[in-house]
């Protein structure tokens, strides 16, 4: 049962991933969360998130933000980012997943989505079919809901940890 909400893959950090590798794999669309993703939560795009979305667009990737937040938050890190963008997404429902791939041109297995929370972010990923990497959460600060849900996360990851199969 609690399969349904693990991780395609885990990685530290969003600025840790190999999107050479990807890129070489056939991916051609990434799908980003934002908060506590690639800024803490509510900042703007900083130098770091900057210098990656055009690393990621030299490489040849379309990218597409998918946000449960509000237009303004989401124009505002995209301001300097100038990529697709959905707001108010309803993660985990699948819909704006289908639409950041159409906006991108992309299809399931030509993407992957790359968020910080299992149960909007990985979730709604592995609903769509969306392959998908967890990261850790880059700022303790957030808000109370996700709090909450951080504690259930971490009971998810714990058997996720002894379901994988050891070399």
């Amino acid at each position: 049962m609690l399969e349904r909400f693990y991780p395609d893959c885990i990685c530290p950090s969003t600025y840790d991933i190999n999107f050479e590798e990807l890129y070489e794999k056939g991916v051609r669309g990434l799908i980003f969360d934002i908060d506590n993703t690639l800024v803490p939560h509510g900042a703007p795009a900083d130098k770091r998130a900057k210098a990656l979305f055009k690393r990621l667009s030299d490489l040849g990737f379309a990218c597409c933000l998918l946000s449960n937040n509000g237009r303004h938050r989401v124009e505002m890190f995209n301001k300097d980012i100038h990529v697709h963008y959905i707001y108010k997404a309803g993660k985990p429902s699948v819909a704006n997943y289908k639409k950041a791939m159409e906006l991108m041109g992309t299809r399931p297995e030509t993407t992957v989505f790359i968020g910080d929370q299992l149960f909007t972010d990985i979730y709604g990923a592995k609903r769509a079919g969306i392959p998908n990497i967890l990261v850790r959460p880059i700022h303790p600060k957030e808000e109370i809901q996700i709090v909450l849900k951080r504690y259930l996360e971490k009971i998810v990851l714990h058997f996720y940890g002894k379901d994988q199969k050891k070399p």
